[in-house]
């Protein structure tokens, strides 16, 4: 679904990416871990075209060939931070359709903006606008927009920001349900929860990827080059591995 091949990107003259290879399918809940700027939001960027790169590929297609309108029907994202408006719940999570609407919804539009307010249980919410809700219910209102986007591919930048544990637990659980038919690229910073879900683990430092792949990489000598920290990793109850620090 996604290939990179020799990523670099560099702003204002800084380099912030470093020959990036990457490949991911259908099926992987991928958990983007790693330390404050190494990297990881800017490679996301890249991933889903808010900064256009070469060496990205999505779907078989060269990023710079999709029109505006064709990746957002190809990639869903959401961002760190999401601001607030004047707009109702239900107006923000439709936007998600744009890609796909004429100049008013469609019934199947309405109907998709209805099953992503209930996925993430804010139905309730529907006729609320989003200055008067809480950071946390503005979170989920900007993963139901992504959701409602029908695409492929799911892209989260920290979703589980301002969420409470219970939440939390239930955005990473919709993260790997869209992976059973589709691809889910998660940046978190809480490692216990990505190991909980996800079945690949990318450790990012200095604008490089210095592991990829499954349980097999977490070992205490890859948080200490990561993290700088020493770390024992135990097993909890049905095999759950936990990243303790010393």
């Amino acid at each position: 679904m996604i290939k990179v091949r020799d990523l670099h990107f560099s702003y204002n003259g800084m380099e912030i990416l470093r020959g990036i290879d990457f490949k991911a399918g259908t099926g992987e809940f991928i958990a983007i871990l790693g330390p404050n700027g190494a990297g990881k939001s800017t490679f996301v960027k890249c991933l889903v075209g808010i900064v256009r790169c070469k060496g990205v590929e999505i779907l078989g297609r060269p990023m710079g060939e999709y029109s505006p309108r064709e990746l957002a029907r190809a990639v869903a994202y959401v961002p760190q931070r999401v601001g607030r408006g004047f707009m109702t719940v239900f107006d923000t999570v439709l936007l998600g359709r744009r890609p796909y609407m004429g100049l008013t919804p469609s019934r199947e539009d309405l109907k998709t903006v209805e099953n992503a307010l209930r996925r993430l249980g804010i139905e309730h919410l529907a006729l609320k606008r989003t200055n008067e809700i809480s950071g946390g219910e503005l979170q989920k209102v900007s993963i139901a927009r992504a959701l409602a986007q029908g695409a492929r591919i799911l892209v989260l930048d920290e979703p589980t920001n301002n969420l409470d544990l219970k939440s939390q637990l239930e955005v990473v659980k919709l993260a790997k349900e869209f992976s059973e038919n589709g691809l889910s690229i998660v940046v978190m910073h809480d490692v216990n929860l990505a190991l909980r879900f996800a079945g690949r683990f990318i450790f990012m430092k200095g604008g490089r990827i210095v592991a990829d792949g499954g349980r097999e990489v977490l070992k205490p000598s890859l948080f200490r080059e990561v993290y700088g920290v020493d770390v024992t990793i135990e097993e909890v109850r049905r095999g759950i591995p936990l990243v303790v620090p010393l």
